[in-house]
Order: structure tokens, then C-alpha cells, then sequence
């Protein structure tokens, strides 16, 4: 847990102190990091988040932006700074938050979420999957870190592969498909027929070309933004067994020394920069398609009888999972109950709607 190993939350460093002096216009100045690019989501997030925190404030928040490794290079790194307080709010996905957290990993179990639409409600701030995950992170940092939300970066992951259209579990037999470095994925590849191959993400495309790998399973703006059909991804197939979601961290103290009122921009902030990431990935991945099909990839819809036994397939995971990760049943159980709401909302709006 994060509290064996970070430093006392309460120690201030000589970083923060620097910022604080420099603060001049503002009365709390915000350090923000994401580990990615400014062609990402989470940079779309970040400026929404920025625009709309240091506006409604008045002037007295300012936000600081920093994207890339330039405060962190990797997930315990980032959190242990937002514990200590060198970084106030950084953002991380469930793969590089999940050595602190094992928990989280439930965002990565396969083929619970059908939608956009219902993704978009069960990771809605106030479900009760979400309030779930915000007491766990609670508890286990001690108190020192505070998940804001739940938003996402790439939109959905689905398998592509080098070899052969896939429709069905049985057609990824034998396929050698490039995981990270966690039990998850690798239990997930394996429940469907395929063989797990760890791979560092810069070595990926070499690895397609020389055939160490033939397949991965990623969302479609990274596969384009990383040129990968230029290597031999020649087949998608839009099977969505993951959203994406992206788990956007402050710290708790640096909150909590804000007056109620600027609290209450900080937690609208982070509604803005949820919707952000929630409309991102869609514009972007429309031309990223657009661009694969134009490229001669090969793009399959499975129907809902292949979908379906695709997740039949990967049923073993959930047991897996439960049985396997620190605190995973309850995580599991608060994501199963938040669906199912949002499944029941939904339906009962069209319902209204159509009439």
C-alpha cells in the first residue's frame, strides 16, 4: 500500500515552497503533470481544467502544466509525488497506477461496459463505483491522496493483429498478442486462445515487423499515432473490451487547505476535464479509422452473437480477478452494480424518449 512507502504527506518540500513564493498573482498555485504529449486527451483535459479552474476562481488558482516526464517519469513516481506534495494533480491509467492500487485494474477487465454511453454513466462522479474507488484510495494512502475522478485516454481497446480477420475467440488461437508487464492482461489474452507476450511500448513496432508479436490490443489513435500499420497491423477488430479509463489524482492536504468555495471549482474543474476526455477520444478516432481503411486495414464489427462469445471466453477473468487482487471483489462488485444502473437509467430514458 502507498502508506508503507511514501514519505509523511504533511512534510513540505523545497519545490512546493518555490511555487508557492512564486505565486504572486494567485492565491494557490496548482502543479499538473501528465505523462504524455499535447496530441493527447489527457492534455485536452488539462487545458479544459486549467481554463475553466483559474476563470471561475477569479484569478485565485492558478494552474501549472507540465506534460511529459518533466516531475515523473512512471506511475509510483507521479503518485509518490502527489503524496509528498512536489506534484498537486497528475493523472495515470489503471496499468501505471496498479502496483499502488491493485484494485483499479477492474477497468481493464473485459467486456463490462458495452458503450460509451453507459462507460460514460457508471464513471459519472456520485455512482456508486466511483464513490467506491474514492474511499479504497482513500484508505490506502492514508488519507494522502484524493481521486478526483474517472475519465479516459483513447478511447476504447480492441485487438488487432498482423495475420488474420478475427470474429471470433477462436480466431485468435495461437496468436501472439503484446501485453504489458501485469497479470490482468495476460490472464485476459490467455482465456481467449492467444499467447501473452510482455513487450516495452517503444519496442512494439519493431516487434510487429520482425514478428516477435502479432497482435495488441490498443485504441485506435494510438495504433495510428504510432504508425503501426507501417509495420504489419493490418487487422481491427472492434470487439471494445476495455475502456480506457484514466484515473486523475490530487493531493488531499492541498485540497483540503482551500476554502469551501474554491474546493467546490477544483471538483467542477474535474467535471469539465472528465467530459473533455470523454468527447476527445471520439472526434479523434474518427479520422484515425478513416486514415487505417485508406491505408488497406482490414476493420471488423463483430456482431452481437460474436460479441457475445467473445465474453463468454473471457468470463474466467472475472473469477480471476476476485479471487487473486487485494480488494479486487469490491471493486468488481461496485463496477457490476454501477453498469447495471446506468444500464436501468438509460434504458428507462430511451424508453421515455422514443415514445
Amino acid at each position: 500500500m502507498l502508506r508503507k512507502f511514501i514519505k509523511t504527506a504533511a512534510v513540505a518540500t523545497s519545490l512546493v515552497a518555490a511555487s508557492a513564493i512564486a505565486a504572486t498573482a494567485a492565491d494557490y498555485t496548482l502543479r499538473a503533470t501528465a505523462n504524455s504529449n499535447e496530441n493527447d486527451e489527457d492534455y485536452d483535459g488539462l487545458i479544459v481544467f486549467k481554463n475553466y479552474v483559474e476563470a471561475a476562481s477569479n484569478g485565485a488558482i492558478e494552474v501549472e502544466l507540465f506534460i511529459g516526464t518533466q516531475l515523473c517519469s512512471n506511475g509510483a513516481e507521479c503518485l509518490q509525488g502527489v503524496a509528498e506534495g512536489q506534484i498537486d494533480i497528475v493523472i495515470q491509467t489503471s496499468s501505471g497506477t496498479s502496483g499502488i492500487f491493485p484494485f483499479v485494474q477492474v477497468l481493464d477487465l473485459p467486456y463490462l461496459m458495452s458503450d460509451d454511453r453507459v462507460a460514460e454513466a457508471a464513471l459519472a462522479n456520485g455512482s456508486p463505483f466511483v464513490t467506491k474507488m474514492q474511499e479504497m484510495v482513500a484508505e490506502n494512502s492514508g488519507g494522502a491522496l484524493r481521486l478526483m475522478t474517472i475519465g479516459n485516454t483513447g478511447g476504447w481497446r480492441n485487438f488487432a493483429n498482423t495475420q488474420r480477420r478475427v470474429q471470433n475467440p477462436e480466431d485468435m488461437e495461437g496468436l501472439k498478442i503484446r501485453t504489458v508487464v501485469a497479470d490482468l492482461p495476460q490472464e485476459l489474452v490467455k482465456a481467449l486462445g492467444a499467447a501473452p507476450t510482455p513487450i516495452p511500448w517503444p519496442e512494439l513496432f519493431t516487434s510487429f515487423q520482425t514478428g516477435v508479436v502479432e497482435g495488441s490490443k490498443n485504441g485506435i489513435t494510438d495504433i495510428m499515432s504510432m504508425k503501426f500499420p507501417d509495420a504489419g497491423l493490418k487487422y481491427i477488430t472492434l470487439d471494445g473490451h476495455a475502456y480506457m479509463g484514466a484515473l486523475w489524482f490530487m493531493n488531499n492536504e492541498k485540497f483540503m487547505s482551500m476554502p469551501p468555495e474554491l474546493r467546490n471549482v477544483i471538483v467542477d474543474g474535474f467535471y469539465q476535464l472528465q467530459q473533455a476526455t470523454f468527447a476527445s477520444p471520439k472526434r479523434k478516432s474518427i479520422q484515425a479509422y478513416e486514415d487505417f481503411v485508406a491505408e488497406g486495414g482490414d476493420l471488423y464489427v463483430p456482431t452481437p452473437e460474436e460479441k457475445a462469445a467473445f465474453k463468454d471466453a473471457a468470463a474466467p477473468v472475472y473469477d480471476w480477478f476476485k479471487a487473486n487482487v487485494d480488494g479486487g471483489e469490491t471493486a468488481f462488485d461496485a463496477l457490476v452494480a454501477a453498469v447495471a444502473e446506468a444500464e436501468a437509467q438509460i434504458a428507462a430514458t430511451r424508453e421515455s424518449e422514443t415514445q
